[in-house]
């Protein structure tokens, strides 16, 4: 008799209170998407998405700047708020073009991920693996306990697993799961977050629930505040069945917020202010 192995991601898409939030995802990502402006100028929309998706996630890493000031900058070198700014840029960047590659070689896409956010601003030999026994982090958000390297490999193994094998759950269950999986792990020496955050939109983005990355979950996140971003990934942390429920329900309030975002930019579009 043969058996199926259990689908933990489908598991917590039956947690009590996801299944809400997800429908409301997906009721509000349809809406954005049968917006008239979205037969149109749907390029526009994602460009002015990735900016704001961006400026989100590089806020919840310290460097909070006005949005018009981000899309005047052109030099992102020198202290380390512009340096956040200029990873979170490359990053948002960067996402849609390892689509591919991550349903193939998901620790392949991390390792990218923190290469184009270091942007040469860390020891080469650091840069694009998981770090090794001893090696500090740099992530000042989150203070949780750090996991030890040994510990950090076996864990993103199994996450590349799951990726890897597919899932039934929705795409909003393993996108919150991929971000706080990494957020917990902080397998590099810098910008877990940022590519943490990239990683939530790649699954977003290739599940196609949010196949042109209108909808940023960064803006979202960083609306939220950094004080019930910490408390939400707490839940995660925790592990037990609320936790977890809370911490994809924070994920899935993020992505709403992104969505209202880009219907606010498809609105003034519509009038010509945009």
């Amino acid at each position: 008799m043969s058996t199926t192995a259990p689908d933990p991601l489908a598991t917590l898409g039956a947690l009590p209170g996801v299944a809400d939030a997800v429908d409301s995802v997906r009721k509000a990502v349809d809406r954005v998407y049968g917006h008239r402006v979205m037969r149109r100028r749907s390029s526009e929309v994602t460009a002015e998405a990735a900016l704001r998706g961006a400026r989100g996630s590089a806020a919840l890493s310290g460097a909070d700047w006005n949005l018009e000031e981000v899309r005047r900058r052109t030099d992102f070198s020198g202290d380390d708020e512009p340096q956040v700014i200029g990873a979170a840029l490359r990053l948002t960047a960067e996402a849609g073009q390892l689509l591919s590659i991550w349903r193939q070689s998901p620790l392949r896409v991390l390792a990218r991920l923190h290469l184009v956010a270091a942007g040469g601003a860390a020891p080469d030999d650091a840069v694009g693996r998981p770090r090794l026994a001893g090696e500090p982090v740099d992530e000042p958000l989150i203070e949780a306990p750090l996991p030890g390297a040994d510990e950090v490999a076996g864990r993103l193994e199994g996450l590349s697993g799951l990726i890897l094998a597919g899932s039934a759950a929705p795409a909003l269950v393993t996108a919150a799961v991929v971000h706080g999986e990494l957020l917990a792990l902080r397998p590099f020496g810098s910008y877990n977050g940022l590519v943490a955050r990239t990683a939530e939109r790649i699954v977003l983005i290739g599940s196609g629930l949010d196949p042109k990355s209108i909808c940023p979950a960064e803006v979202g996140h960083a609306e939220q505040g950094r004080a019930a971003y910490v408390a939400a990934f707490e839940g995660y942390l925790s592990g037990t069945p609320d936790g977890m429920a809370a911490w994809i329900a924070h994920c899935g309030r993020a992505v709403e917020l992104g969505v209202r975002e880009s219907t606010a930019v498809c609105e003034a579009l519509q009038r010509g202010a945009a």
